[in-house]
This record gives C-alpha cells, structure tokens and sequence, in this order.
C-alpha cells in the first residue's frame, strides 16, 4: 500500500467502535458450457483474439440470440444449492449502454424477473461457526469482450496508449448473485467477505457448473460496502469495489474501504457513490460514479420467449445437487483422520476430490494425499495447471500405488513412472516395463552387485567386518547405482551385512 493510501484511513478499531458496516456482494461466474449464452461459438479460455465470434455476439444486425439449455440447466441448479426459488417463468431484459468492449452497445440480462431468488447461503467461518448471508438473486446474462489497455504502467486506461479489443468473451454464459445487505458482521466483516466467496467458489466447483478460476477471470466479486454510525438504522452510502480476483483480496478490499470510508466520515466529509478499483498493493481508486437501475434503461428483451422451467425439469435438476462441499469435507477428514491443517492444504491445493476418488480406486487415504498433496502438485506447479488438470486420473496413481506394495517399484522409481504417465507414455504398468523401472527381485543379480561393489571398496568391506556396520551404507549407495535404483535397499543391506559375516 502507497504512503498516500496509508495516510486518509482510520485506525480498524476505531472504525469498528464507531461505525456498523452493511456489505453487499455481487458475484460474476462464468459457466463451463462448450457454447456461449446466445450463439454456437466456442467459449474456450485463451483462444487467439477474436477468433470466438459469430454476428450475433458481434451483435451485427438481423443476427437473433437462441438460448442456451445447458446454461439455463445451470443457473437452476445454482439457484437450487443457493436455497433459492425457482421462477416459473422469468424473461430477459436489455441493459442499455456503452461500452467499447460490449459490441451491441447492451447486454442481454435478466432484471425484474430474475431465474432464482430469495434464497440463503450458510457459510463456515475461521473458527468453526456459521454465519449465513442472504440471496437476493441469481440471473442469467452474457459477459462482455475484454480490454487491454498498453503503452501505460498500470494497466488501466488512464495513461495508456493503445487499447486492444478481444470479443471471444463477448456473450460467454454469466450467472451474477446478488446478496441482499449482509448486516450484524462487525468487526469480521472482512473475514465473512471472504468467507462468503469461498464457500461459494467451493459450491459452484462442486456443482461442476463453472471451473470458478478467479486467476481468469471465471469467477469475479463486486465488494459494496457502507458505513453506518453505531444505532443508526438507515444504510450508509455505498461504494462497489469492482472485478476483485483472489479471495484474500475481497477481504483486503473489504477493510481497506470501511478504513477508508470511516476516515472521511469522522472528518465530516460525505461518501461519493462510486465504482472503485482495486490495486494488488491493498488499496481501492475511484472508478466512475455508480448508476442505478434507471440509468440503464431496461426493457424486455424483444428476441428472446420468456424461461418457463416446467416443475419436472427443477425436480429433476434438484435431484443432481450434491452434498454441501464443507460438509462433505469434514466427514471425509473424520473418516481420514487428519487434522485441520491438513485438510485446510489440501483444499487450497484442489486435492481433496482427487484424493477421495484415489482412494475410491484401492490407495491408501495415507498414500493418496502423499501423491496428491505433494509430488503431483509440485508437478502442477512446474506446469502451470491446475490439479485437476494434469493428465493423470485417480485410478493410474492408485494403480501405482498398488505396485509399490506389491513391490515391483520404489517410491523412487514409482516418481519415474508418474512423470512417464504424465508424459501420455501409456498406463503406469506400461510405463515401468517400456522404461526398465520394476524392482530387481532375483538375489543372484543383487549378489553379483554387492561382490563387485565389496571387491571395488576393500577397506569399507574391512571396516564392516570389523564390526563398523554403519560403513555398509555406502556399499548399498554403490549397489543401489549400480542397478539404476531397481534392487530393493533393504535386501542388498542384508545380503552386504551376509557377505561381511555380520548377518
């Protein structure tokens, strides 16, 4: 945070001895659809600019929107795990504006008549309590094109030189949930934030409706927040923290505006009802001044019939909602035995319905989360993915696992066979054939080994006779060199201490 940002803001306890602060949260999710919301272009993240297009999401003239039924299958299952209702009928509006990065020079959304709403969600907070945030709406819409601004230091227009348009997110399928004010947080009024996003990040991946990646973009949060003084009963003027991308950030957000807010409040200023970005270094900027509903100028999108959900198809899709993800998380780490920490890594590693299935295919829990939650992450890492995304599934790590217990591999030379199978070299067993990796059994090979090894180094073979039996370690490094890792340690240990007369 800059010196000047640090400067205007009031000590976080005396916001909260003074001032009551009422959030609101707008979350953006971009469903996981082969198609966009109203046309057969692809959604693929990072394609080359502009090659996602068709007339209707260039919005050229004569060009009419078709919806799309996996997308409207979508935000009805959201809205069901929300706790929501589901409108029987629900139409789309037209919200009118420019921007450069929207072609229609509107956005096709829902507004009075949304898909879902009124519904709740109970978030788990740091400490083990719930605390339960209420749902205003979830509707459907479209996601506009993207900018990037160049020729400036931040990134933003302001100072830049060039603009660059890229429309392949134009038209992208977009659930937006809307909170209704979120009151009596108090000084956790950061932490819930985050929270809030959390469990709700959590909730969508478990749907499998959106791969709720905030790093691209797929998940995005609107922080409003506002200030009251302490017994007041009527809400603050609000500001709306726009595109907040990490969930540390909703919370960083969150307190730097109330710190913010509160510092101009107790000076006798007024709160400016505004857009506001916000800067990685833990500060928000002014954006531009907030519109409301009327600036818009919403009517009913002219192109599209109204969304009538008949009861069958919401039962049907009520019946596919899994368990609450926290939940199920705490009774697999009962099941598992594992403590807090632990699990709390596997989570921010995307390891735990990874580890679950492996575990389902025949591994140990002990052994699944080693792979997962360690080796296969540090590969993920190298490669830039996702957990999930790395080309190897559940079933092959069990079924290497199940060859080091047989004992055809070392978990050394296992590792082998893990980046074998990650290379597309075929099936884990496939893998140690082809590359000569399984465990060397025959103890006429290992014997060989160690005469060759005991007959190279006569005075550490001395020293073991002598009764120095630690000096056998390094006949075992030379023998376990030898045969490229393959014979197992422990037994050519014991035929080194045989050969030495200390068996």
């Amino acid at each position: 945070m800059t010196a000047a940002a640090q400067a205007d803001l009031l000590d976080y306890d005396d916001v909260i001895a003074r001032f009551d602060p009422v959030l609101g949260l707008e979350v953006h999710v971009e469903l996981s659809t082969a198609t966009k919301m109203f046309c057969p272009c692809a959604t693929t993240f990072g394609a080359e600019p502009n090659t996602q297009v068709c007339p209707v999401c260039l919005g050229m003239p004569g060009a009419l929107p078709v919806l799309n039924e996996a997308a409207v299958e979508s935000a009805i299952r959201i809205g069901l795990a929300l706790n929501c209702d589901i409108a029987p009928w629900s139409r789309f509006a037209r919200k009118n504006y420019f921007y450069p990065d929207q072609p229609k020079n509107y956005q096709i959304s829902q507004y009075d008549e949304p898909i879902a709403f009124d519904g709740y969600l109970d978030v788990p907070l740091d400490d083990g309590s719930t605390f339960r945030v209420a749902i205003e709406r979830a509707h459907m819409e479209e996601d506009t094109g993207k900018l990037t601004h160049v020729g400036g230091d931040t990134g933003r227009i302001h100072g830049a030189t060039t603009s660059l348009l890229d429309v392949n997110r134009a038209g992208v399928p977009l659930i937006e949930i809307v909170t209704k004010p979120i009151e009596g947080t108090g000084e956790r009024a950061p932490e819930v934030a985050r929270a809030y996003v959390t469990a709700l990040r959590d909730l969508l991946r478990g749907l499998g409706v959106s791969d709720v990646r905030m790093d691209q973009g797929s998940l995005r949060c609107d922080a409003n927040v506002s200030l009251r003084p302490i017994g007041q009963q009527e809400f603050g003027t609000r500001t709306e923290t726009k595109n907040v991308n990490s969930l540390k950030s909703v919370e960083v957000a969150v307190r730097y505006e109330m710190r913010r807010q509160a510092a101009i409040l107790v000076e006798g200023g007024k709160i400016h009802q505004e857009t506001r970005h916000f800067d990685e270094g833990g500060f928000t900027s002014p954006g531009r001044d907030k519109e409301t509903a009327e600036d818009y100028r919403y009517f009913p999108e002219p192109d599209l019939e109204p969304v009538a959900p008949s009861e069958e198809l919401v039962a049907r899709l009520r019946a596919t909602i899994p368990e609450l993800p926290w939940l199920s998380r705490k009774r697999i780490q009962d099941d598992w035995g594992i403590s807090d920490e632990v699990m709390r890594d596997l989570v921010n590693a995307g390891a735990i319905e990874l580890v679950a299935a492996t575990v389902e295919a025949g591994a140990s829990s002990e052994q699944a989360r080693a792979w997962w939650g360690n080796f296969l992450v540090q590969k993920a890492n190298e490669s830039g993915v996702e957990l999930a995304a790395l080309p190897i599934t559940p079933a092959q790590v069990a079924k290497v696992v199940a060859l080091v217990d047989e004992g055809k591999l070392s978990n050394k030379l296992a590792r082998q066979v893990i980046e074998g199978v990650l290379a597309g070299e075929g099936e884990p067993e496939q893998v140690m054939t082809d590359r000569g990796l399984a465990l060397v059994r025959d103890d006429s090979l290992i014997q060989t080994a160690v005469n060759e090894a005991l007959a190279a180094n006569p005075d550490i073979a001395e020293k073991i006779r002598g009764g120095k039996v630690q000096a056998a370690g390094a006949i075992v490094g030379a023998v376990m060199k030898a045969t490229k890792g393959q014979a197992d340690a422990a037994r050519v240990r014991e035929l080194v201490m045989a050969a030495c007369g200390q068996a």
